[in-house]
């Protein structure tokens, strides 16, 4: 726990809920300052109370309660996969599953147009094509091929490893797989069937208003193929196929017998191929807008490089499509593999690749060699798995070294560099790397900060706010989000990741004034900040798997 303020308590008190007789008496175990504010932090730990139940922190004239329980992460968990069946298009909301942010269905998108920029002969123009399903991408009513491939991959990732230790249970592993899947079928329109290559987005010419999705009017288009979008395709199919045999066939994630996961594979490699014949297909949106009409002002998700979504699709297709091109795959896998790990995001996916290469070294380690015939690759395989492993350890053992001098005892959020646009993510995308390195190690140090990590998130930080709508005793109200905004509904929908701070502040023009320039204080909770309180699926995406796979963690402890 971290305590500022003017006169903040030297000693607080643990107490049980309803009870004045403290279970414990904490000093703090050391202070900490801001690098930027210059305020002073007193560090606590009460780690050792244990004995599950509700409990008062008592800090001179301030109390707060929170709870120990196997299952305190459970609720979260669920509303945080729970809030991609809210983002969904193109459908009515059950009651049953969305409460009382029930809601009619917009954007059907069985009348969508091709852009200009998309035209080929078989397709020219204006041709309407359909394209239902899918989720919307943000706060906005667009969906984009790039993010929603790489929030996929990453849940899958993590949905895998929960199944190959047996923590899945088969009502969650339901639940996964139809929000996968809906997404999934969405974009397997999106790719052109005359050559394979996929369309970057679904898209209006500009953000529609702040209105409900069944009030919405503009046209929809699909506009220029693209590298990435080729490749993010191509390997989330894959990663599907893998997906498709771990839920209903409870099959090792390399069982060759299972004919649905070539499949899958197999929607993928057309555009695989596509991206190979078109490297520099970069979309370029002010490029665009300058040859064709009419422009578009969305979310662009440009890239200037392919090497880490080749590295990632390249993996992903070696691994789920046997008997295809493997000596295609392993090369390319081998050319454009990292020198050292990076922290993942859309525009960056090379760990998704990395994340598959140690997945499968847990199932060599669980199981050992499992290949029923001789492989020939079995030397190469192994080589990269191990460096896959060294790169992560490394990046985690470095990581980890900031926590000693944190003022919030997380390994994220030290450096001003940290806080960006969607930084928030960035926190749970480095708690599911000690995941992986817990898993490889059974080294708790790795756990524990993990669970800082998501700590910070949650309210130990320098704001206070609980990050994530309808949970904590101080959440965002006003998430940029058009589906919260025109439901009529005081509570924002529950279980979304906002961006959290950004001392970039891009939106300045909209939101007038922050209350704060530090960077881990620069958040407004206001409707307008789509800088720092916007919503987003990738960054949802990072959430279920980070909260999840903790969740399940803590059940077994």
């Amino acid at each position: 726990m971290t305590l500022e303020g003017i006169n903040p308590a030297e000693t607080i008190y643990i107490c049980r809920k309803d009870s004045e007789e403290p279970v414990l008496e904490c000093h703090p175990v050391r202070i900490a300052t801001s690098p930027w504010s210059g305020k002073e932090r007193k560090i606590f730990d009460f780690s050792q109370v244990t004995e599950p139940g509700r409990y008062t922190i008592i800090a001179g004239d301030e109390t707060a309660e929170f709870i120990i329980s196997e299952t305190a992460l459970d609720a979260l968990a669920e509303a945080a996969l729970k809030g991609f069946y809210h983002q969904r298009s193109g459908m009515d909301l059950d009651s049953a599953i969305a409460g009382k942010w029930a809601r009619k269905g917009g954007h059907p998108d069985t009348l969508v147009y091709i852009h200009g920029s998309a035209a080929t002969q078989e397709r020219p123009e204006g041709t309407v094509i359909s394209s239902p399903k899918g989720w919307y991408d943000a706060g906005d009513y667009n969906k984009y091929v790039v993010n929603s491939a790489y929030s996929m991959g990453l849940m899958a990732n993590v949905f895998r490893v929960l199944s190959m230790k047996r923590l899945i249970t088969r009502e969650e592993s339901t639940r996964f797989w139809e929000e996968l899947e809906y997404n999934h079928q969405w974009l397997l329109t999106m790719k052109d069937p005359s050559d394979g290559g996929v369309y970057h987005k679904l898209t209006t010419p500009s953000f529609e208003a702040f209105i409900h999705p069944t009030e919405c009017r503009q046209k929809r288009y699909v506009v220029q193929k693209s590298v990435t979008a080729s490749l993010d395709f191509a390997a989330v199919c894959a990663e599907m196929g893998m997906t498709w045999g771990t839920h209903f066939g409870g099959n090792l994630l390399w069982d060759i017998n299972t004919r649905g996961v070539w499949e899958k594979a197999e929607d993928g490699a057309g555009a695989y191929r596509w991206a190979k014949e078109n490297p520099d297909a970069f979309y370029h949106q002010d490029k665009m807008n300058g040859m064709y009409d009419p422009d578009v002002v969305t979310g662009a998700y440009g890239d200037g490089s392919a090497s880490d979504e080749l590295f990632w699709a390249a993996t992903s297709q070696y691994m789920a499509n046997y008997p295809g091109d493997s000596d295609v795959y392993l090369t390319d896998v081998i050319e454009n593999m990292p020198e050292e790990f990076t922290l993942m995001s859309w525009g960056n996916v090379a760990a998704l690749g990395v994340f598959n290469w140690i997945e499968m070294e847990m199932h060599h380690r669980k199981w050992g060699e499992f290949y029923p015939i001789h492989n020939p690759e079995a030397e190469q395989e192994k080589e990269i798995r191990t460096r896959c492993v060294k790169m992560l350890m490394e990046y985690c053992d470095k990581a980890i070294e900031a926590v000693e001098g944190s003022c919030y005892n997380s390994a994220y959020g030290n450096r001003p560099e940290d806080f960006h646009w969607g930084c928030c993510s960035s926190f749970c995308d480095q708690a599911i790397c000690f995941l992986y390195a817990y898993e490889l190690t059974n080294d708790r140090k790795y756990l524990d900060n993990a669970f800082r990590n998501i700590n910070y998130i949650l309210g130990q930080n320098a704001t206070g706010y609980c990050y994530v709508t309808g949970f904590g005793t101080k959440s965002p109200m006003h998430p940029h989000s058009r589906l919260c905004a025109s439901d009529g509904i005081e509570e924002p929908i529950p279980g979304l990741l906002v961006g959290g701070p950004n001392p970039g502040q891009q939106d300045i023009v909209e939101v007038k004034r922050y209350s704060s320039d530090f960077p881990d204080e620069s958040y407004e909770d206001v409707e307008p900040s789509y800088a720092s309180n916007e919503i987003a699926i990738n960054w949802n995406a990072s959430l279920v798997a980070a909260i999840t796979w903790l969740s399940h963690i803590g059940n077994e402890l």
